[in-house]
């Protein structure tokens, strides 16, 4: 039986590559930390120890491919799909429908969470202890995120959600998301009722943010200038009613 390696081999160097991280994910997640070495993921993934040193520079270099590969395929998941999920589209100016954009790449995240946990875990869970990831790894994250702040801006610019800035709300959204998506990788919560809790915390999240439909003139504030913000009480009173 082939090796994963000895099957990546034919497609060529970049699924060589993938092959490498996919074993090494595996074994941090299942084993921990300690199975991170060079000999151990060259053994399990069925290539020499050259290579990895050739592909990575060594560990370090390897564990910071993790987060980058994790990262790359969290946005490309955020961005596939434009019918379904078409988070992308806020970039647009303007998006149809920035509000069924923003919950549509909610949902984005939860399902990249499900379908890659070990990577999910590498990205957001602290799998390698003491890692500090560089300029390219941290930037590879800010862009994977700006993509739920601009979705909440567009929002914001189309008078469908008010009280806070983009970047507020947004990270109001991802610490519930994360949450939510933490505890059900780890078996807490199951399918399907998991799905229908998760959009019912996002939307309880949005709530106090949402601008009523009707909302007399006065309360919109001065033309091109900035609305008045709702308190939180009276926000999630009228997003109720």
């Amino acid at each position: 039986m082939a090796t994963a390696y000895q099957q990546a081999q034919r497609e060529g160097q970049g699924v060589v590559r993938t092959a490498i991280l996919d074993t090494a994910t595996r074994l941090l997640v299942t084993e921990g930390p300690g199975a991170l070495t060079v000999r151990r993921i060259a053994g399990e993934a069925g290539c020499s120890t050259k290579v990895i040193y050739t592909l990575f520079g060594g560990k370090d270099g390897l564990v910071e491919a993790l987060w980058l590969e994790g990262f790359a395929r969290f946005e490309r998941r955020l961005r596939a799909g434009a019918h379904r999920h078409p988070l992308a589209n806020v970039l647009a100016d303007p998006p149809a429908d920035p509000l069924a954009d923003l919950r549509a790449g909610l949902d984005s995240y939860r399902e990249y969470a499900l379908a890659e946990p070990d990577y999910y875990r590498v990205m957001f869970q602290g799998a390698v202890p003491g890692f500090s990831p560089g300029p390219e790894a941290v930037a590879a994250a800010r862009r994977a995120f700006d993509l739920l702040v601009h979705a909440v801006r567009a929002c914001l610019e189309q008078g469908l959600l008010r009280g806070g800035t983009a970047r507020e709300i947004a990270d109001l959204l991802w610490m519930a998301v994360h949450g939510a998506v933490s505890l059900e990788i780890t078996g807490f919560f199951a399918p399907p009722e998991s799905a229908g809790r998760y959009r019912a915390l996002y939307s309880a999240v949005l709530a106090p943010f949402l601008l009523p439909p009707g909302l007399p003139d006065d309360e919109l504030g001065e033309p091109g200038g900035e609305p008045r913000e709702l308190p939180y009480e009276e926000s999630a009173e009228r997003t109720a009613s």
